[in-house]
C-alpha cells in the first residue's frame, strides 16, 4: 500500500487514474495482464492479417504476434546464404558494431557504452563467421539507419520495400528497412522503441524476451555518463567517456539473470519468451520493451514505421511519469 500512497500523493489525478494505478499494484499480475489485453504468450498466425485485422487485432490494442507465410514470396528466402553474399556484395563496406563481449549500446559499470563502429568488406565479417578470419571482440552489423538501402542496395529487389498490408494498415512507409547480422554473442540490451517494429528473420533464428509497456513500473532506469569503446593497436578495447554527450537513461538490468536484490520490483514484471524462426515475421508494438539473442550467422531484416502518438503513448508517458514521482526506479 505504502507504493499506491506514494504515486497518489505525487500528483492528483482523476478517478479513472486513481483506479488504474491502484489496480496496478493492487491485483494478482495475471488478472492485471489479462484486463490489458497481454497475452500469456506470444500468439502465432498461420499467415498475413488483412490490413483491417492488423490494425483492429494487433495495433490497437498493441500486442505482438508471430505471422507465419508472410515473407514466402521473397527471393531472399531462398538466395540470402553466406555464400550467395559474398558474391553479390563481398567487397563492399558495411557499418560493423564491435564489442568486446558482444553488448553494444548498454550498461557496463556505471558507463552506457556504445560500441567501435567499423567499416569492414563484408567478406571479411562472413569469413569471421564462419572461422576463417580472427577480428578481436564480437561483430554485429546492426547499423539501424536503413542501412539495408544506404550501404546494401544490391539486396533490395531480393525482397519487399514495405511490408504491404502493415503499411495499409497503418497509413504510412516505413521509417527505415534495417539488415542485421552477427555472432551469437551479439546481444541487443532491454530498450523500447518508438515504432511498430516488422522484425523478419530470413536465415537462422532470433531469442526475444519481451515487456508489454504496463510493466514500466518494475523496470527500473538510471542515468549513465555515455562512453564509447575504442579498439586498440594491440586489439584490445578500452571505454572512453562521451564528455560532449549528456548522461543517458537506460535500463541497467540483465532480464536474463535480474539482480533481484537490487531490482526486487522486478519479479512483478511477466516477460514474455519467444523464438522467431526463418520465414516467420514478429510484429513488435511500439513501447514494448524487448531483449534480443540470436543464433549464429542469423540474418534478418526489420522494417520501422514511426508510432502514433495518440492515447497508448500518453496512458504509457502518465505511467512512466507516476513512477517517477513515486520512486520507483
Amino acid at each position: 500500500m505504502a507504493q499506491q500512497e506514494d504515486i497518489l500523493n505525487a500528483i492528483t489525478p482523476s478517478l479513472e487514474v486513481t483506479t488504474l494505478v491502484t489496480w496496478h499494484f493492487l491485483l494478482p499480475s495475471q488478472v492485471y495482464l489479462a484486463e490489458l489485453s497481454v497475452p500469456p504468450a506470444v500468439p502465432y498466425l498461420d499467415q498475413p492479417p488483412t490490413p483491417l485485422c492488423f490494425y483492429r487485432d494487433w495495433v490497437c490494442p498493441n500486442r505482438p504476434c508471430i505471422i507465419r507465410n508472410a515473407l514466402q514470396h521473397w527471393p531472399a528466402l531462398q538466395k540470402w546464404s553466406f555464400p550467395y553474399l559474398r558474391a553479390t556484395m563481398g567487397s563492399t563496406e558495411v557499418s560493423v558494431a564491435v564489442t568486446p563481449d558482444g553488448y553494444a549500446d548498454a550498461v557496463r559499470g556505471d558507463r552506457f557504452v556504445m560500441p567501435v563502429e567499423r567499416h569492414l568488406p563484408l567478406s571479411h565479417v562472413l569469413d569471421v563467421l564462419e572461422g576463417q578470419a580472427q577480428h578481436p571482440g564480437v561483430l554485429y552489423v546492426q547499423k539501424q539507419c536503413s542501412n539495408l538501402a544506404t550501404e546494401l542496395s544490391q539486396l533490395l529487389s531480393d525482397l519487399e520495400p514495405h511490408v504491404p498490408w502493415a503499411s495499409e494498415a497503418l497509413g504510412k512507409m516505413p521509417d527505415a528497412v534495417n539488415f542485421w547480422l552477427g555472432e551469437a554473442a551479439a546481444v541487443t540490451s532491454l530498450h523500447k522503441d518508438h515504432y511498430e517494429n516488422l522484425y523478419c528473420v530470413v536465415s537462422g533464428e532470433k531469442h526475444f524476451l519481451l515487456h508489454p509497456p504496463s510493466d514500466r513500473p518494475f523496470i527500473p532506469y538510471e542515468m549513465y555518463t555515455p562512453a564509447s569503446y575504442q579498439l586498440t593497436e594491440e586489439g584490445t578495447f578500452k571505454m572512453v567517456d562521451e564528455e560532449s554527450m549528456e548522461k543517458v537513461p537506460w535500463i541497467p538490468l540483465d532480464p536474463l539473470a535480474p539482480d533481484l536484490a537490487r531490482y526486487p520490483s522486478y519479479s512483478q514484471a511477466q516477460a514474455l519468451r519467444c523464438t522467431v524462426q526463418a520465414g516467420e515475421l514478429l510484429y513488435l508494438p511500439a513501447l514494448w520493451f524487448h531483449h534480443v539473442q540470436q543464433s549464429h550467422g542469423c540474418i534478418a531484416v526489420n522494417f520501422w514505421y514511426d508510432m502514433e502518438y495518440d492515447l497508448k503513448y500518453s496512458y504509457f508517458k502518465l505511467l512512466d511519469s507516476l513512477t517517477k514521482a513515486a520512486g520507483l526506479n
